[in-house]
């Protein structure tokens, strides 16, 4: 009932409670004062009711009115969102700045994309064609590089009595009328609106078996992530998650990018806002903002807006997956998230589970991994979402809840260690603690479009960093020298490994992407060069003949020496290694 109206009798912090509440709906979107502030209903009880609001609740008073809109808290979809800065709960920010410079006034609405701008539309639907939930009824060009598809909403299905002509609209011009199945006229504008609590239906859900390649060695190669599939990247402060996301964001081969700073400090985000409209995009040479949708909700904004935050992005995931998109969203971070729910969770005198967190934190984050995916939509297209959350572990403690809960419901679990980033190793991942459940799935993609013996290849160098891991115990007690020459070697060898293929520099232009064919290659090198390190062992030869300091300089810089399109330049130092090795092989047959 949207003039129903409840009355205020209690205020704490974001969580309002009211009276004469019945005829209200759960997760209904309600306006809360004189001010009418943002809010969602979470609990019904017989008269009353809890609101959780999405603006600061200064200066908000017993006895002043909640008022029904009658809809659950919901996204405005439609041109516009691409190459924006949405707060939590999709207001555009650069248009609340031009109203207020410095904060975001109390009641200025649910204000979305721009009514008032003109797209020029090519319909393709015409009076008599009949149309289903998620057909596409038109385009438009919404950024140089993305083509704004129209979808007729999910649950509609019928005849076009009525269709505009191609040309110049705004977003609240009717575009097409629909008589439905039930005779009902159905008009379709340039946006639909949808509850951001709820997934958008899709066809079907497929099989992963493609990677999203993000130019970053230790990703792509030895912990990789499919197309659709879910990422976590835990850390302790310091030790590069955001960094790390944001390498994925400028790099990644999705067509669209959505990031939500979630909780994070303003600076992080000035960075990210300042930063993205000034890097050039590698597909396409134009700005990267061009493909990419930032949401800013950050540790200083109302806490229960952070909370749908996480929301608003994967709703907006969805709709442009089903366009036909490829999607990556960035969740930076969802500890902080899981912070708002335990702080929301508090003020509504819930039971605390572990640490305080709510005892439904394992379940709201395997709702929200579980909207990743690739996926055949609804009109035939296909189109995938991969989520890659960062996670903030208090003292870089894996065990805490937010953490080990993630574990359980992601794929691919990128750990950061913070000796790695004290030492200057970027980006930090652990491959101790590393895992990637999408190997078996993604290894027939990597033979068939890299090479054949691709996965062989990362698994022989990740046996000799275990290897490694195990020799530095017994070179902490004994010291390196009583150990066997091959066995030195491994340590070596390891280094080269660590330093010339898993450390990685965001900042140089060759080392920042690194295509796949070039990891390969960069692998063959290191192969080529311990296989025959190890045969001159077995000849004899002492390490300090084997180990030689240009061709094991040479390796380890091939990173920054060979040009990203020069790679047949990998001949030269597989030359090279033969040659040294051959004249040695000589000396000790």
């Amino acid at each position: 009932m949207e003039n129903a109206t409840g009355i205020i009798i209690y205020i704490n912090g974001p969580v309002v409670k009211a009276k004469n509440m019945t005829a209200f709906r759960m997760r209904e979107m309600v306006l809360v004062g004189k001010n009418k502030l943002i809010g969602e209903v979470i609990s019904l009880n017989g008269d009353k009711g809890t609101i959780q609001v999405y603006e600061e609740t200064e200066g908000l008073e017993i006895d002043e009115e909640v008022q029904s809109t009658g809809k659950a808290l919901s996204l405005k979809l439609g041109p516009g969102i691409i190459g924006n800065i949405f707060d939590g709960i999709e207001r555009p920010l650069i248009k609340i700045n031009e109203m207020s410079k410095s904060f975001i006034p109390q009641g200025i609405g649910m204000i979305s994309i721009d009514a008032d701008k003109s797209w020029h539309i090519n319909i393709s639907v015409k009076a008599g064609d009949i149309v289903f939930g998620g057909q596409i009824y038109g385009t438009v060009k919404e950024t140089p590089v993305v083509e704004h598809r129209l979808m007729v909403p999910p649950g509609i299905k019928g005849r076009v009595i009525e269709a505009v002509s191609s040309g110049a609209y705004s977003i609240e011009n009717v575009l097409v009328k629909v008589e439905d199945e039930k005779k009902d006229i159905v008009e379709l504008k340039m946006y639909h609106e949808w509850p951001v609590r709820t997934p958008r239906p899709v066809k079907e859900r497929m099989e992963m078996l493609r990677p999203l390649i993000t130019g970053q060695r230790v990703m792509d190669t030895f912990f990789p992530v499919a197309k659709g599939g879910t990422a976590a990247i835990p850390g302790g402060f310091g030790t590069g998650k955001t960094s790390a996301q944001h390498q994925l964001a400028k790099w990644s081969d999705a067509d669209i990018i959505v990031y939500v700073g979630c909780g994070e400090r303003g600076n992080e985000m000035t960075e990210v806002l300042e930063e993205f409209p000034e890097i050039a995009d590698p597909k396409t040479g134009r700005p990267i903002m061009d493909r990419t949708v930032l949401i800013a909700n950050t540790s200083n904004m109302p806490v229960a807006a952070r909370e749908a935050s996480i929301y608003t992005g994967i709703t907006i995931a969805e709709y442009y997956r089903d366009m036909g998109y490829h999607v990556a969203m960035m969740a930076d971070s969802t500890s902080r998230w899981a912070e708002a729910l335990r702080e929301i969770s508090g003020r509504l005198e819930e039971m605390p589970a572990e640490e305080g967190f709510p005892a439904y934190l394992p379940s709201r984050l395997a709702e929200f991994y579980e909207r990743a995916g690739y996926v055949n939509n609804l009109n035939g297209s296909e189109g995938s979402i991969t989520i890659i959350g960062a996670v903030s572990p208090p003292g870089g403690e894996f065990s805490e809840p937010v953490t080990e809960n993630t574990r359980r419901y992601v794929g691919v679990f990128w750990g950061l260690d913070k000796e790695l980033a004290y030492s200057r190793h970027y980006p930090a991942v652990n491959w101790l603690t590393s895992h990637s459940g999408y190997l078996s799935d993604l290894s027939e993609w990597y033979e068939s479009n890299v090479a054949p013996d691709m996965m062989e290849l990362r698994l022989k160098m990740l046996k000799i960093l275990y290897e490694e891991n195990r020799l530095l115990e017994i070179v902490k007690l004994v010291g390196e020298d009583v150990l066997p020459d091959d066995q030195r070697l491994v340590l070596e060898i390891s280094k080269i490994i660590r330093v010339g293929f898993l450390q990685q520099s965001a900042f140089h232009k060759e080392d920042t992407y690194v295509p796949l064919k070039k990891q390969y290659l960069m692998l063959k090198a290191i192969n080529v060069l311990y296989d025959r390190s190890s045969a001159a062992v077995k000849r004899g030869a002492p390490i300090s003949k084997i180990k030689n300091d240009k061709i094991y300089q040479d390796i380890v810089k091939m990173k920054y020496n060979i040009p990203n399109d020069k790679l047949d330049m990998f001949d030269e130092i597989i030359k090279s290694i033969n040659d040294y090795y051959d004249s040695l092989d000589k000396q000790y047959a």
